[in-house]
């Protein structure tokens, strides 16, 4: 199904002004989604396309990381449960802005694609960046349901993995046609290697030692698994001389997780040996804090933070989850372990605890990889290439490798 690009080209020259692309997602807040779409927008040239995201829930501090000063953010402030009254909402003001492309995102938003097609929006796309803890393998049958029952509907798929594509291909039945998968990127400028650690950002005497420091960040929600993280850490300090003194564990984040983790180390008597500061924007400048980044995930779509990390020369222990696969590469960048296991995610801490020229070696590998496959360019041409054909302008300049 194709969309009416004559009309929508009439509409432009009508208007004599970028096309505006309207954004639909749950809610603007730290995650990994969020900071895609915040990265491609800051990323995407001001002359080819006006943006507004419209969140479902509402928006933090985080919108404060758009570069941009024209990006209206407006919050429907959707009630709990089944809230109908957001539709007839969300209806007026597509029919307001008249946008020449919507794109949801995730399953959350799916079913504002029928109130676009309600409102005459001429284009539609839809990203797929990772399911939640209650699907972790997208086999939810009633979800999958109302996925296909959508899909005519939409024009185009943004799968962030390979994982994803295929699933979306082979499971929810989308033509191949239809789908394109392209990879996150990653700010390399604000995230790099650097011998000068923020010593002063972190708690008093956390550096006591010469401390070996293993990070993570992100949401601290079931399906990011940080307990196991923690657990892992505990059996790594039963394996290392001095009680592991010189282990510290950081984990930097926010949600239902972290006081299960506080209550875990203080249990163990290891609280002194870790820092859960919660949600902080320098993050670029703690990662080059730590020795190696670990992300215990359930699921996972492309994860940012393995990026980052990697960006910021750190190896990465990750799960063996959704397009984790894709991102390290084990024995040179990383090791990947089963997910829900804290023995073995402690086996390959320890690998880099015991071996600093290891952990050094991978991370140097991490930070080439993401030099070269992993560019915001790459990623911002991406998403260019599929909005300009959806509108049925070819661009030249626009690689088909990056959508393919």
């Amino acid at each position: 199904m194709q969309p009416d690009r004559r009309t929508i080209e009439q509409d432009m020259i009508k208007n004599g002004e970028p096309p505006l692309i309207a954004h639909i997602i749950y809610h603007l807040g730290v995650g990994g989604l969020e900071n895609g779409l915040v990265n491609l927008i800051n990323h995407m040239p001001e002359a080819r396309y006006r943006h507004v995201i419209i969140c479902l829930k509402g928006y933090s501090e985080f919108h404060k990381r758009l570069h941009r000063k024209d990006i209206e953010i407006i919050a429907l402030n959707k009630r709990e449960g089944n809230d109908l009254r957001y539709y007839g909402r969300l209806f007026k003001l597509l029919r307001q802005l008249k946008p020449a492309i919507v794109h949801t995102r995730n399953l959350a938003t799916l079913e504002t694609q029928l109130v676009a097609v309600a409102a005459g929006v001429k284009a539609r796309v839809h990203g797929e960046h990772g399911r939640d803890v209650f699907d972790l393998e997208g086999k939810n049958r009633k979800y999958n349901l109302l996925r296909k029952l959508i899909r005519p509907f939409v024009h185009r798929y943004i799968a962030v993995s390979k994982d994803l594509a295929s699933w979306l291909v082979e499971t929810i039945q989308v033509p191949a046609a239809r789908v394109h998968q392209i990879y996150n990127g990653v700010e390399q400028s604000r995230f790099h290697p650097d011998n000068i650690a923020p010593v002063e950002a972190f708690p008093a005497g956390f550096f006591q030692d010469q401390p070996f420091v293993i990070g993570s960040v992100g949401r601290m929600a079931a399906v990011k698994d940080y307990p196991s993280l923690v657990q892992a850490f505990l059996l790594l300090r039963e394996r290392v001389p001095d009680n592991g003194r010189r282990l510290r564990l950081v984990i930097i984040g926010e949600g239902v997780a972290k006081a299960q983790c506080i209550d875990m180390l203080h249990a163990a008597g290891a609280e002194h040996l870790a820092w859960l500061p919660g949600e902080r924007d320098d993050i670029a400048q703690l990662m080059r804090a730590m020795h190696l980044f670990a992300l215990p995930s359930l699921g996972e779509g492309i994860s940012n933070t393995i990026l980052e990390a990697m960006a910021s020369g750190l190896p990465v222990v990750a799960t063996r989850v959704g397009g984790n696969a894709e991102l390290v590469r084990e024995g040179e960048t990383g090791w990947l372990v089963p997910p829900g296991n804290p023995a073995t995610l402690a086996d390959a801490l320890y690998r880099y605890y015991q071996d600093e020229a290891l952990t050094t070696r991978h991370g140097q590998r991490a930070r080439e990889v993401v030099e070269r496959q992993f560019s915001m360019r790459a990623m911002t041409n991406g998403y260019l290439a599929v909005y300009d054909r959806l509108l049925g302008h070819e661009t030249s300049a626009i690689s088909n490798e990056f959508t393919n």
